[in-house]
């Protein structure tokens, strides 16, 4: 079994700036090329963009952003997490990353999701009440495109194609394609279906409760004839010199976030209990670098991942601490975790 692979997603979250004030929304973005170049510096092997189209998330064109980060980094990998494809259009999603593919020479991905915000829909005019035809749909085009052979498609939303050509190709295809799962069976049988690795978003709870989603797409990857695909994991985190840093720094920008979130879903305040048992025994990677080595590493072993995504943007968290993290994560959690695998 290959080594796994580490990555780092961000939201663009718009975070205080040495004023204590929040920076602007360009701010932000700077931010990330700045965490994504540190991140390529260190050997990180990728960077993820995640689209949301809100005032706390300052992304919402992630290619656009990977673009600028392809021209000042070597090695890492650019994709989304996620693409909302339910409220794109599948031509223009491929175009977009097969040109950021050349641009940055062959490293281009993308995470194809439903979104777990919904804002994109009323935006570009997509009815909510046709959530999972529209994804189902135009992902069916997508895993079309990915053949880069003329295609001829027909569906019930959009105008049928014939004998369609898309450019630009990919110069090394395919164009690796992960399909994003936050807790849907049927996204994961869909991901098996298109033969397309599958990233599990586990943002709550014990992670070996997603176990029974990997003995899933395994039987469906076998049961449709599909070899063995790539899983990887997407959940927040946040590394600093102790424990007790970590949890003191991380805590009341996370209670912000996650506040701000919970009051437009229907959920109560996040307390310090809540907080402490999610570091403790749930889904947030937050602690010195063993901790959160060790977390990863039971994940992993687990779940039998060959990628983990630590999200570890928090809400107003400053720039520089998140720089700190990212290097911890690169330099000290990133080798702990492999050799605890070895």
């Amino acid at each position: 079994m290959p080594p796994i692979e580490f990555g780092l997603d961000t939201f663009g979250d718009v975070m205080r700036g040495a004023d204590g004030a929040p920076v602007s929304h360009a701010q932000a973005i700077r931010n990330v090329i700045e965490e994504a170049v540190l991140a390529d510096e260190l050997g990180i092997d990728f960077i993820g963009l995640g689209e949301h189209h809100r005032a706390d998330f300052a992304i919402s064109a992630p290619e656009v952003a990977l673009a600028a980060i392809a021209a000042r980094t070597k090695s890492i990998r650019l994709g989304s997490a996620v693409t909302v494809l339910s409220s794109d259009d599948p031509i223009r999603v491929f175009q977009r990353f097969s040109t950021l593919d050349a641009a940055s020479n062959g490293r281009a991905e993308v995470i194809l999701g439903r979104g777990s915000f919904t804002e994109s829909f009323p935006l570009f005019g997509f009815d909510l009440r046709q959530y999972e035809q529209l994804f189902e749909e135009k992902l069916d085009l997508f895993a079309a495109l990915l053949k880069q052979e003329p295609v001829t498609w027909q569906g019930k939303l959009r105008p049928p194609l014939k004998n369609q050509l898309v450019y630009p190709p990919v110069e090394h295809p395919p164009l690796k394609t992960w399909i994003g799962v936050g807790g849907s069976p049927e996204s994961v049988v869909r991901a098996a279906h298109h033969d397309l690795p599958l990233m599990l978003a586990i943002i709550g709870g014990d992670p070996k409760r997603f176990a029974p989603y990997v003995e899933l797409y395994h039987r469906a990857l076998r049961e449709f004839g599909r070899s063995v695909k790539p899983i990887g994991v997407h959940s927040p985190g946040y590394v600093a010199d102790s424990d007790n840093q970590a949890r003191e720094e991380l805590w009341p920008d996370y209670k912000i976030m996650r506040d701000r979130i919970g009051k437009e879903r229907g959920w109560p305040p996040m307390g310090r209990e809540e907080f402490l048992r999610e570091a403790d025994h749930g889904s947030l990677y937050v602690g010195s670098p063993e901790t959160v080595a060790r977390k990863i590493a039971a994940t992993a072993k687990a779940l039998g991942l060959a990628r983990f995504h630590l999200k570890y943007s928090a809400g107003p968290l400053p720039h520089e601490k998140l720089m700190h993290s990212i290097e911890l994560y690169a330099t000290k959690v990133a080798p702990m975790v492999r050799d605890m695998l070895a």
